[in-house]
């Protein structure tokens, strides 16, 4: 197998000679460059995978260097690396498409883990498998995704439900995609042109929920300046979908069962009786009837909320979904993020395939959007996916250094602050060492180093 393919570019002899023999001891075909003539020559006819570039050079600026780099096309991932590092100059080399920016003197370990991640992304372009990421002109926002039976049920019972203007109950597990379903059957309707007002149930101070549904008077309560109309009103001929319905106040569930009966309501601290056609929609992640069996519910408003219901199910109930949503999100995150995401690691595919999702869909963009803001180049790996289910499962640490550090007898309680502290300590701050204790790469210790103040003790080379 050919061997990955380095310059390094740096004014230093010594710091030349030193990163060439360590390069080369592992394996690598180095090339080397003293500035930026020789630095764009030896682009030409080496062409590097991987180019190490100190930022001041004897004729040319590091960062105007990678500018024309990229301008050029080049496909070299960069590795800035500088004795002058500040926040404004880092900034501005990752927004000019920097691979990783290192301060020197050089760790050869934070390189070398730098390095490895860069060749780990140029393996990904030499293999088809995975998922390929549809292109953004095919992306339309407000879909919902699914082709398994129990999604095609629920676009037929849109598509019915859009013909009439019967209540509906949504319900479904927190972030399964409630709401969409309520906007489909809305757009889809011949009231599409007319309002779709969600309100947030249970986001909404319990003695303010009314106001916000049917409105007030002016010196209704304290506060009340002004006569407010409320949602019920504004929605005209439209659509209203009460989010988390089951948060609803028991004493407000009658005024809301008087409306859907009558479709007539009064503001608050009103006497005048007014009429809204609203549609009412609602949403709601908690067993409605075991509310109703506890008398926190009113049976009556349950019955009058439910003329239709629709389940939405959660996605571990149908993962065969998740490539066409993982496909679909990335279009969004694409567009919203400016990147250019176009294929997912077959093994990366395999371990969101594998989890159970909790948060279901909301927890998967989640993922997905945190791994692409992060992703350099045009693959999300296994590791950046990895590193966020388990994160999101309370699994920082690798299997094998939770199992080393359990026979040890370490302090289950012990924080993840201490316990840095303690492995650097025990390794000497070695943080190639500690790294592989940990089960965490350099770029993330030395993000948790930033988050706790912790201050790098210097290593002992002798």
């Amino acid at each position: 197998m050919t061997s990955a393919r380095i310059l390094i570019v740096d004014d230093e002899p010594s710091s030349l000679e030193l990163l060439e023999v360590y390069l080369r001891e592992k394996g690598y075909e180095v090339r080397c460059a003293k500035d930026g003539k020789e630095c764009f020559e030896t682009v030409a006819s080496f062409k590097p995978d991987i180019l190490v570039l100190d930022i001041r050079l004897p004729d040319a600026d590091g960062l105007e260097i990678l500018s024309r780099l990229k301008e050029r096309g080049s496909a070299a991932h960069v590795i800035i690396m500088t004795a002058f590092h500040d926040m404004a100059t880092t900034i501005k080399a990752m927004k000019l498409g920097a691979f990783e920016y290192i301060p020197k003197p050089i760790d050869v370990d934070e390189l070398e883990v730098a390095i490895g991640r860069a060749l780990a992304l140029l393996a990904t372009k030499k293999i088809s498998s995975g998922l390929t990421v549809g292109p953004p002109g095919e992306f339309e926002d407000g879909q919902t995704i699914g082709k398994t039976k129990g999604m095609k049920e629920i676009f037929k019972t849109i598509g019915m439900l859009s013909g009439n203007r019967v209540n509906v109950l949504i319900e479904g597990e927190t972030g399964t995609g409630k709401e969409l379903v309520a906007r489909a059957i809305h757009f889809h309707s011949t009231y599409k042109d007319q309002p779709f007002i969600a309100i947030n149930c249970s986001a909404i101070v319990e003695n303010l929920l009314e106001s916000e549904l049917f409105g007030h008077e002016k010196g209704a309560f304290t506060g009340a300046i002004s006569t407010k109309k409320g949602k019920f009103e504004l929605a005209g001929e439209g659509t209203i979908l009460l989010d988390e319905v089951g948060e609803i106040p028991f004493e407000l569930q009658a005024k809301l069962l008087r409306f859907l009966q009558s479709k007539e309501f009064q503001r608050v601290g009103g006497e005048r009786t007014l009429k809204s056609n609203a549609r009412v929609l609602a949403a709601t992640n908690r067993d409605l009837m075991a509310m109703v069996k506890e008398g926190t519910f009113r049976e009556d408003l349950y019955y009058r909320l439910s003329v239709a219901n629709v389940k939405v199910p959660p996605l571990r109930e149908r993962k065969t979904d998740i490539p066409l949503i993982i496909d679909y999100l990335l279009r969004k995150i694409n567009r919203d993020l400016h990147k250019g995401i176009e294929q997912v690691e077959e093994n990366a595919l395999g371990r969101m395939l594998d989890y159970s999702w909790p948060g279901n869909v909301r927890e998967l963009e989640n993922v997905l959007t945190r791994a692409a803001m992060y992703t350099q180049g045009h693959v999300i790996l296994d590791t950046a996916i990895a590193l966020l289910i388990n994160r999101e499962k309370g699994e920082d640490r690798a299997p094998q250094a939770q199992a080393e550090e359990s026979k040890k007898g370490v302090d289950p309680y012990e924080t993840e602050k201490d316990r840095i502290m303690r492995i650097l300590d025990e390794a000497h701050w070695h943080y190639g060492n500690a790294c592989k204790t940990l089960g965490i790469s350099r770029p993330t210790l030395n993000k948790r180093l930033r988050e706790y103040g912790i201050s790098p003790k210097p290593r002992n080379y002798s």
